[in-house]
């Protein structure tokens, strides 16, 4: 696996570390904080068939809602 070094803040740093478990990564933690982004066809599909389309209309909205804010965050 490739690697690379990157410069961060000691704040950053801070948050990172607090997030990281005894057995995890540094990447272990941003790979979970921030997973690729995904097309609204992936989320319906990963959601399944709901007899109640507004279900399925407003879990594929908040989960598009949660990307764009971890898009935000960074």
């Amino acid at each position: 696996m490739a690697t690379k070094d990157i410069a961060t803040t000691e704040e950053s740093y801070e948050r990172l570390r607090s997030r990281k478990g005894e057995n995890q990564s540094f990447s272990d933690v941003i790979l979970q904080n921030f997973p690729a982004k995904k097309k609204l066809s992936q989320i319906l599909a990963e959601i399944g068939r709901d007899d109640d389309p507004a279900n399925r209309i407003e879990a594929a909205s908040m989960e598009m809602r949660r990307s764009k804010m971890r898009d935000a965050e960074s």
